[in-house]
């Protein structure tokens, strides 16, 4: 019917099962991943398993591929990239090529900037194996509980996924992935969403993300094109706003 159609789309369920949790006096979300509450927490001893701040739950030892350990404290005042990965996942291995130069382009340019691999793998030799690749951080893959809180903080129903936190540890893009793409030299760093885009192979998948206008001109007329774009932007901007206020995603 429409109004399941609508619950679907408002809570942007993309598989099933899928268990939500909701504040009912707000209306507001709670908690996007409750299957995976209900199995870490079965006596409910966290509830009402609202969001926690990003350094509460990612809070105690991280790796560094040399097998030096730092406090997650070392986080703090930097923009953090939280990345779902595994090996075993195409997709994954090949963002993370991408991934180490951006790292290296966005730390050279005098950024402060720290990525947290948060493991999706099979096996700790296989987390081992990957993470060797990698410049940055990581929850130790023995932390199962940690990881899983990490993944209940965000949602995450797929990997590749790269969060970006600004420097007090609040979301600025779910989408990093497409912006790592769509910037491979970093000149928009730290990724603010843009109210108008222009759409490409990599950023379609925000199309699945909610209710989209996509507008279509004629390439061949620039003109036309940046005319479009400066009609449909205050009004772009102005929803952006209102859901701000509201503290929802737009």
């Amino acid at each position: 019917s429409l109004f399941q159609l609508k619950l679907w789309n408002k809570y942007r369920v993309s598989n099933i099962p899928s268990l939500i949790f909701i504040d009912a006096s707000t209306g507001k979300v709670v908690c996007r991943n409750g299957l995976l509450v209900i199995r870490d927490d079965p006596e409910g001893l966290e509830f009402p398993w609202g969001p926690k701040p990003f350094s509460e739950v990612v809070a105690g030892p991280l790796l560094r591929s040399n097998g030096q350990t730092l406090d997650s404290s070392a986080l703090e005042g930097s923009h953090v990239g939280v990345y779902f990965s595994a090996h075993w996942c195409p997709p994954c291995r090949s963002l993370t090529r991408v991934l180490v130069e951006s790292y290296r382009k966005i730390k050279e340019a005098g950024q402060k900037f720290e990525i947290l691999f948060v493991s999706a793998d099979r096996s700790e030799d296989s987390f081992k194996q990957y993470f060797s690749e990698m410049p940055w951080v990581a929850v130790p893959y023995a932390d199962e509980a940690r990881r899983s809180r990490l993944n209940r903080l965000y949602g995450i129903q797929g990997i590749p996924t790269l969060i970006v936190l600004d420097s007090k540890g609040d979301v600025i893009t779910r989408q990093g992935r497409v912006e790592v793409l769509n910037d491979v030299e970093c000149r928009e760093f730290p990724w603010h969403p843009k109210p108008v885009l222009e759409l490409t192979d990599s950023n379609a998948v925000q199309l699945n993300e909610g209710p989209c206008l996509v507008l279509f001109v004629d390439s061949e007329d620039d003109g036309e094109s940046e005319a479009a774009k400066q009609l449909i932007q205050p009004i772009a901007e102005k929803i952006i706003a209102k859901y701000k206020a509201k503290e929802e995603e737009a």
